[in-house]
């Protein structure tokens, strides 16, 4: 983790995006969402921000100097004085507004008891990522949902194919081949996802469980493309929709109908209509979706030439 108040924007980028996630006990949650809204908006850093009594989770952007701000501030609590955070670079401010909202969990999984506090895997660094997983008594499992492992995997990944986090636990008790293996590593986009996945599979009585520290995001900052096991992009949830190795932007757009990430020969299709369709999901809608959609996307584009923001 750099000094974020003493580094130079890499590439001309002038928006720092900070991920950051923090399992605690903060039972005072709630008293912290105005705040910590006020001093976002006073910074001019937008994102979102999650709070809920495991902790906080997010991502936001801004100037390195008001991203040290909001992150000095966060780390003046004592439930967070450990957060770390992951950084990456954008050309343009990649959200259009900041939310502090406050949840029942800070990545939801539906599952009781499950505390990362006090039960979790062994992490790994991402430079031992590629020895544990190219070990073939090891089985690889992605925690993420299907519209992100559609653009990037590691190599030899087990895909759950999964909608939503929910989805997971009951993936894990159908799958009972996952015992035919000692070793169980997982991997997501930050760390978030696989902090309570790790402790889900420990609870279920899984002994050797690992998870990449830092997440995706980590290895592709810290691992040479030369020597990496990923192959694709990093699907982010933010403008960029993608980053690639060295976590530079890639050159996936999203589609605003179905939110599914495309690629730049995806949108030559017939059925791409910007904020409407894609070739994904044309068969889905029908015409008054897509009429609705236009609509949106028209408002959408007003807003835009009048420096409004658009809250539909």
């Amino acid at each position: 983790m750099t000094d974020i108040a003493s580094t130079t924007p890499l590439g001309g980028s002038p928006f720092l995006v900070a991920a950051l996630y923090h399992f605690a006990d903060f039972s005072r949650f709630a008293s912290l969402r105005e705040p910590l809204q006020a001093l976002c908006e006073e910074q001019g850093v937008k994102g979102t921000l999650l709070l809920a009594h495991e902790g906080i989770n997010g991502t936001i952007a801004g100037t390195d100097a008001a991203i040290a701000r909001v992150l000095a501030f966060l780390r003046g609590l004592p439930e967070f004085a450990g957060l770390e955070h992951k950084e990456s670079r954008a050309s343009k401010m990649p959200f259009v507004r900041m939310k502090v909202k406050l949840k029942k969990e800070i990545v939801t999984m539906g599952v009781e008891d499950i505390d990362p506090n006090t039960i979790v895997g062994t992490y790994v660094a991402p430079k031992d990522w590629n020895s544990l997983i190219s070990d073939p008594d090891t089985i690889l499992i992605d925690t993420r949902n299907d519209y992100e492992t559609a653009i990037g995997v590691f190599k030899g990944a087990l895909d759950p194919k999964t909608k939503t986090f929910r989805e997971f636990p009951e993936w894990v008790r159908q799958n009972t081949g996952l015992h035919n293996k000692p070793k169980i590593a997982m991997y997501c986009t930050g760390g978030i996802r696989c902090e309570k996945a790790t402790a889900y599979m420990k609870q279920q009585g899984f002994d050797e469980v690992y998870h990449l520290k830092g997440g995706i995001l980590k290895y592709l900052e810290e691992v040479p493309e030369a020597e990496s096991l990923w192959e694709g992009a990093c699907f982010v949830f933010d403008e960029r929709v993608s980053v690639e190795h060295g976590l530079k932007e890639g050159e996936h757009k999203l589609c605003h109908a179905c939110r599914t990430p495309i690629t730049a020969e995806e949108i030559t299709s017939p059925f791409y209509e910007a904020g409407v369709s894609c070739s994904q999901c044309y068969e889905a809608r029908s015409e008054s979706d897509r009429e609705r959609f236009r609509e949106r996307q028209r408002q959408i584009e007003l807003a835009r030439k009048t420096g409004r923001a658009h809250r539909g």
